[in-house]
């Protein structure tokens, strides 16, 4: 969990340092998001920080929270959106900053196969941390386009894509649709030039091109129109239209022509 702990760092740290400096004004920017500041993006990164790290730390009270809380729709949807809210620019970063760095702390000693308790099914704790920075590298692309800046991707998009990847029967469950009995092999350049791959070579269905691009439309912060990825075979094209990485409803992701 070492190795995976500190990309988690290193994606928080690199987000961290586009919003440090911003002053009132500008974390009260409106993101890609409708009804998302820059600081709504960031308090919604520290209150699942919070509830993972009580995940990881105390199973139990989590488990017993969450039962108790779901049952109550209206209730839960509250806590999500009103957690943290009145705080400050600078106090929403403090309770971000505190938050992450208690989790990863609780994260990096444990056994990666140890399966938590969360949301949606049981996570292995490797799946756990993957979901942590995916979620902070989607967050962080609706910050960077309110910014009007970019940034250089790395190789820790290897852990967005393997997710990506793994989520494609997600994509199709979550939109109540059958999931095909189809292999799709996914065949992405790595920002340093490696060839990332899943599936198998005699796959009739592909992805193929930039890891960056791959990655911006799992999570729907991009409209796969606008990417130059190249999709083979009709259910590709069509997992393409509907990847979504992370759990929640099917989200309407980004209009082509937007980015």
């Amino acid at each position: 969990m070492k190795n995976m702990c500190a990309d988690l760092a290193a994606e928080q740290d690199e987000l961290d340092g586009f919003v440090a400096d911003l002053d009132e004004a500008g974390w009260n920017t409106q993101t890609p998001a409708e009804g998302w500041t820059i600081k709504d993006q960031i308090r919604h990164l520290a209150y699942y920080e919070e509830r993972a790290r009580l995940a990881a730390s105390d199973p139990g009270s989590f488990k017993q929270w969450l039962a108790e809380i779901q049952q109550d729709s209206d209730r839960f949807r509250k806590h999500v959106e009103e957690t943290g809210k009145d705080l400050s620019a600078k106090g929403t970063l403090k309770w971000w900053r505190e938050e992450r760095g208690a989790l990863l702390k609780v994260l990096e000693p444990m056994d990666r196969k140890h399966r938590l308790h969360w949301y949606g099914p049981d996570m292995s704790v490797i799946s756990f941390a993957t979901a942590r920075l995916m979620e902070t590298w989607a967050h962080g692309q609706d910050i960077l386009d309110a910014l009007g800046k970019t940034r250089k991707p790395t190789d820790r998009l290897l852990h967005v894509a393997h997710l990506g990847v793994s989520t494609f029967g997600w994509s199709y469950v979550n939109r109540q649709m059958d999931v095909p009995d189809t292999t799709v092999r996914v065949e992405l350049r790595a920002p340093s030039g490696d060839l990332w791959v899943w599936g198998p070579p005699e796959a009739k269905n592909r992805v193929k091109g930039l890891a960056i691009d791959f990655c911006l439309v799992v999570v729907q912060r991009c409209h796969v129109a606008d990417t130059n990825l190249n999709t083979r075979g009709e259910i590709a094209k069509q997992w393409m239209s509907i990847a979504q990485a992370y759990a929640g409803g099917p989200g309407q992701g980004r209009k082509q022509g937007v980015f």
